[in-house]
């Protein structure tokens, strides 16, 4: 077959790809460490605590810097996603794009945490904004093209979900497992570090450890699906213009399905952004844990991610992607609003106690585990909707699709994160509270202005995505469209 074929306007890829065995799926799952690095280490809930309680930077400033870098580097995205699009290198349109980006973002994930003493709050605000944009940037070149793998590695309606289950395995256990690292090695509260998160010299000393493994994992991840690249279809030769930009944006933007999705990700990612702002802030002064504590909860709550790799694609296959996710979803936020709704009846455990972990741990290992059913399912309900853009604009532009799904999603953590800072500015949280030290009627207020806030968001996101009607039906109409088309052009 010829690789090079027009058929009607798409491209066949080479030889039809075999199934993803574990090792294409083990190490393409890999690579979500890198994400997960960006979702915990590099997140809300630790850049608010080292950057306002740490450095002094208000809080306000803070989510602001999170919302600017986060809005800007949501634009660039789809650009970085249409280049890999249109890219043609011996390397293929993905893997030239993931190996280069593994240095700078190692280099960026190093110097984020090394602020240069005395800058001052314009120039702190500064230094967060620039290097923040540096790291997302340059780690959307390794993200974008990988996701964007994940259609032609696994055409099939249930093989995606199964592929996608490991992305999202190593997404929740190996992120949660770097901010345990975090909190149990480097920001360890006792006789050694009496300040626990508020040393300011072992921040930088995590740097080191992020940003090798940032390397090691983008070089490795890449290199595992490197033999994949002779099934990848290949673009064709026209010129990259701003004109064809703006017509393949276009056109995957208008695809029903993917809005839908794209809406609902915004929502979720808004809710996402407050409680990721907002959660060191609930374990240290309203749970009363201290670092080791949180680091226990959070490495142990997300082996749930397990049971989801292997009950979610099961499930979806028998019952339906949609339906399963919304069962799951339903269930999470139940999850979610639990522990505040009995702390708000006085009916928790004491803060800090032994029962207080475990029915932290618990909720939490539940709600992990509904969590990542629901993200497997949008994301393999997302590539479906590939081969749908596919039929209509007759380009395969998962790039593209999966920046454009980013884009919201981005955009809504930026808001979140913007509105935790709001809410924290709003109940008069002070800079620099030392655990024990922050009163509970104030803790009783962030609560009642949280809760609220995140619950509204979620039942949202849960309506929007109701509206989903791209079926296993409908996707194997959609594979048979492009196969015509493909035979036709061989």
């Amino acid at each position: 077959m010829d690789a090079t074929a027009e058929a009607g306007g798409l491209k066949p890829a080479a030889p039809i790809p075999p199934p993803t065995g574990p090792g294409v799926q083990v190490g393409y799952g890999v690579g979500a460490l890198v994400f997960g690095i960006g979702l915990y280490a590099l997140s809300g809930s630790v850049l608010q605590i080292y950057f306002n309680q740490v450095l002094g930077l208000p809080a306000m400033a803070v989510g602001a810097a999170l919302m600017v870098t986060i809005l800007v580097d949501a634009v660039i995205d789809p650009l970085i996603g249409w280049w890999s699009d249109s890219l043609r290198t011996p390397l293929g349109r993905r893997h030239s794009l993931m190996y280069a980006s593994a240095l700078p973002a190692a280099l960026g994930v190093f110097f984020l945490w090394h602020a240069p003493p005395g800058l001052g709050v314009t120039g702190l605000m500064a230094f967060m904004v620039g290097m923040l944009l540096f790291v997302r940037i340059a780690t959307s070149f390794f993200e974008i093209p990988s996701l964007a793998l994940a259609p032609e590695l696994a055409p099939g309606y249930d093989e995606r979900t199964s592929l996608l289950a490991w992305r999202f395995l190593f997404l929740v256990v190996g992120g949660a497992a770097i901010n345990a690292i975090l909190y149990q090695v480097f920001l360890r509260q006792d006789a050694a570090n009496p300040l626990g998160l508020l040393n300011k010299q072992r921040y930088p000393d995590f740097s080191v450890f992020a940003a090798i493994l940032v390397f090691v994992v983008i070089v490795g991840s890449t290199a595992a699906t490197h033999r994949r690249i002779r099934y990848l279809y290949v673009p064709d030769r026209k010129a990259m213009s701003l004109g064809r930009t703006f017509k393949d944006l276009s056109a995957t933007f208008s695809n029903r399905p993917l809005l839908i999705l794209m809406f609902t990700n915004l929502l979720i990612a808004v809710a996402a952004g407050v409680t990721s702002g907002l959660q060191s802030y609930m374990f240290i002064h309203l749970w009363r844990l201290k670092p080791q504590d949180i680091g226990y909860l959070l490495l142990f709550a997300p082996f749930a991610s397990l049971i989801a790799l292997w009950a979610t694609p099961r499930a979806s296959a028998r019952f339906g992607k949609k339906p399963v996710m919304l069962g799951l979803y339903g269930s999470w936020l139940v999850t979610a609003v639990i522990p505040f709704s009995i702390w708000l009846m006085g009916l928790a455990p004491a803060g800090g106690s032994v029962a207080l972990l475990v029915f932290l741990g618990a909720d939490l290992f539940i709600g992990v585990g509904f969590a990542v059913g629901v993200h497997i399912i949008l994301n393999s309900m997302l590539s479906d909707a590939s081969e749908d853009i596919a039929v209509e604009s007759e380009q395969r532009a998962e790039g593209v699709m999966f920046a454009a799904y980013g884009l919201l999603a981005k955009w809504g953590t930026g808001i979140g994160a913007f509105v935790a800072g709001l809410l924290l500015s709003v109940v008069k949280f002070p800079a620099k509270a030392a655990p024990g030290t922050v009163p509970m009627e104030l803790m009783r207020n962030l609560v009642l202005v949280n809760l609220p806030t995140i619950t509204v968001f979620n039942l949202a996101a849960i309506v929007c995505v109701s509206f989903y009607a791209l079926d296993r039906r409908k996707h194997e109409q959609n594979l048979a469209i492009l196969r015509a088309r493909a035979a036709s052009a061989g």
